[in-house]
């Protein structure tokens, strides 16, 4: 374990983050990056369970079945505004146009801050366990990430807010309704948040194809943060030369890479193994 004096670090880091060259996030953002709907089923049901802000749920009018009644119940029940319409304005609305007959209109999501993660961690009584992701692209990635992530028990997730894919209703969808229940960090720059993790006593661990450690042969316990890099491209450059420790997954085929979303499921679920 690295050793520091966390809680002076813990205050720089909250000072730094407040500078006025950080973006706050009392600071007004763009809309336009953001979808404002949650749509299908389980999403909009996972949505009902977190204590998100639900500005009103769309619901395709005709006879219901199955979970929707559920989702009508619970909206009722916590005077949440449901609206029957034509599936024609469903469909209008849909991003993924997958709706599955309900579609709910909600704030933008709400980042929370990296200090948020570690206070979370802490609170758990918990070594920090954190997923950083350098420019996943794709929508459906992400959403995968976000959900083995909530499964695994992972603190937080630390994208940049460039080269990267925003929190949208697919990846809402994709995830399942876990994106609700997941911290989330946008930060600037990712080298510098780095640096501010190493600060904290967290070691590093990026994700390399010409590592020479395999994942399973190195020690995951206690307080890290994992790197997964972008599809088809890896960890930038300056953000493997900042990682700690690399690993890698071994490939006995003739296809020599795997989707983001499974390399980071099998790095975080041998994580689990380790520290249970």
């Amino acid at each position: 374990m690295r050793t520091n004096n966390k809680n002076q670090n813990r205050n720089n880091f909250r000072k730094e983050q407040n500078n006025p060259k950080y973006e706050s996030k009392r600071e007004k953002r763009d809309e336009n990056e953001y979808d404002d709907i949650v749509e299908g089923r389980n999403a909009v049901i996972e949505l009902l369970n977190s204590d998100r802000d639900i500005n009103k749920i769309f619901v395709q009018n005709g006879e219901k079945h199955g979970s929707i009644n559920k989702i009508i119940a619970v909206a009722k029940e916590n005077k949440v505004v449901v609206t029957e319409v034509e599936k024609s304005k469903l469909d209008f609305m849909s991003k993924t146009k997958n709706h599955q007959g309900v579609i709910a209109v909600v704030p933008p999501f709400n980042y929370c801050e990296v200090e948020d993660i570690l206070d979370f961690a802490k609170s758990k009584k918990e070594d920090a366990f954190i997923l950083i992701l350098d420019g996943i692209e794709d929508p459906h990635n992400l959403g995968s990430i976000i959900r083995t992530a909530e499964t695994a028990g992972v603190h937080g997730i630390i994208i940049p807010k460039r080269r990267t894919v925003t929190v949208n209703s697919t990846v809402a969808k994709v995830s399942a309704g876990a994106v609700e229940h997941m911290k989330i960090a946008r930060v600037n720059n990712i080298n510098e948040t780095i640096r501010k993790l190493k600060q904290e006593g967290l070691w590093i661990i990026g994700t390399d194809g010409d590592a020479s450690t395999y994942y399973y042969n190195q020690d995951l316990k206690g307080d890290i943060a994992i790197i997964i890099g972008s599809e088809g491209f890896g960890m930038s450059k300056l953000v493997k030369e900042n990682s700690d420790i690399l690993v890698k997954i071994p490939m006995k085929g003739k296809i020599t890479s795997l989707n983001a979303s499974v390399s980071a499921g099998i790095i975080m679920y041998e994580a689990v193994k380790q520290r249970n």
